[in-house]
């Protein structure tokens, strides 16, 4: 376990040295060019390095419901299976086999550990499969996305159903292990039934500009109709009780988040920047577009629901790929790798924002 870090300064030192990172990724955009070989030396080197501490920063921390919230609770199921304890639940139940099963084979650590190497190493892969040489800029996008903290130490079941979608779309040109993953990010988190039903939905019909007005759309129904949604989809149960609980748990007093909603249509934005402006078609791309114009839609439907965050994420942890996919397959610009550094910067400043207005209140 990492020990000598005091466990409420564990967010500030990775949230710093990104900065550290994001600064230097810069520097080197105004310096080099991208195909520079220094610079093919400064990604992988940094990449691989990252991918490596990360990991063992996250999965070796020491187990804390306090600072790491639900991961306590992850524990003492863990222990609970330690000893012989039975199938506690029907619900996620790949999930619940997969901790028992680790439980007879591992220390708590060591399942903490693999925990973060499922939800890290996706991320390694997906940037690998589709950028090559490059891919630390996806990578990097990743580990310093707003959300990603939270799901490695907090929300690790969920945050393990969302890479290993990431992981099916690398297997893109392999249908069969694709569909696999597939499933089995929704047997590990019952909400990826959303994201994956959107994905399949791109498979018929892959029009973005009737997906975008469907999300504009969302806007004023959400802000004219309030509980109604919340309410409705409660009512439907979206084959998850717990989900219908996240929905309906709460006054009705919560605040629409414009905040959050500025957040959320930054793909967006980038993403028609470049299929209309600078005329970029890709049939993956324009998929996973659709796919988080889908899921975000439901997320402002229900924007005011209490954990309303959960369902954000179910778009959001496409986000950091989305945005820097076009800079990373065609070129657009004179100056393409300094734009890249800057929307790198731009990217994590939101991150860094929301840690300067809240972690340090």
């Amino acid at each position: 376990m990492i020990e000598f870090i005091p466990l409420d300064e564990y967010y500030l030192y990775y949230i710093n040295i990104s900065l550290a990172i994001v600064l230097f990724t810069l520097i080197h955009s105004w310096l080099l060019e991208i195909d520079n070989p220094k610079n093919i030396v400064y990604i992988n080197s940094l990449g691989y390095t990252i991918l490596i501490i990360l990991t063992l920063y996250i999965g070796l921390r020491p187990i804390s419901g306090i600072h790491f919230s639900d991961m306590a609770t992850y524990a003492k199921t863990f222990n609970y299976y330690k000893v012989g304890g039975e199938l506690k639940t029907d619900k996620d139940v790949f999930f619940e086999l997969f901790t028992k099963f680790c439980s007879s084979i591992m220390t708590i650590n060591i399942f903490f550990l693999f925990c973060a190497t499922l939800y890290i190493y996706p991320m390694f892969r997906v940037s690998k499969i589709f950028f090559k040489e490059y891919w630390f800029y996806s990578f990097l996008l990743l580990v310093v996305s707003f959300s990603f903290w939270a799901y490695g130490v907090n929300g690790i079941r969920n945050g393990i159903a969302t890479s290993i979608f990431l992981l099916a779309v690398s297997f893109y040109k392999n249908k069969i292990v694709m569909i696999a993953l597939l499933v089995l990010s929704t047997m590990f988190h019952k909400t990826m039934l959303l994201p994956v039903l959107a994905f399949s939905i791109t498979f018929l019909y892959n029009n973005p500009k009737i997906y975008l007005m469907f999300w504009i759309l969302a806007i004023p129904c959400s802000i004219a109709l309030g509980g109604f949604w919340e309410n409705l989809f409660a009512t439907l149960g979206f084959a998850d009780d717990r989900l219908g609980g996240y929905l309906s748990n709460g006054d009705g007093s919560s605040k629409f988040r414009f905040d959050f909603l500025f957040y959320s249509s930054f793909p967006i934005i980038a993403g028609f920047y470049y299929i209309l402006k600078k005329g970029f078609d890709d049939k993956l791309y324009n998929q996973l577009l659709n796919t988080y114009l889908i899921s975000n839609a439901f997320w402002i439907l229900v924007i005011r629901a209490a954990f309303s965050n959960r369902f954000a994420y179910l778009s959001w942890f496409l986000m950091a790929v989305l945005i820097i996919y076009p800079l990373l397959k065609e070129r657009h610009h004179k100056y393409q790798h300094l734009v890249i550094g800057q929307i790198v910067l731009a990217y994590f400043g939101f991150t860094y924002l929301m840690f300067s207005l809240y972690y340090t209140e």
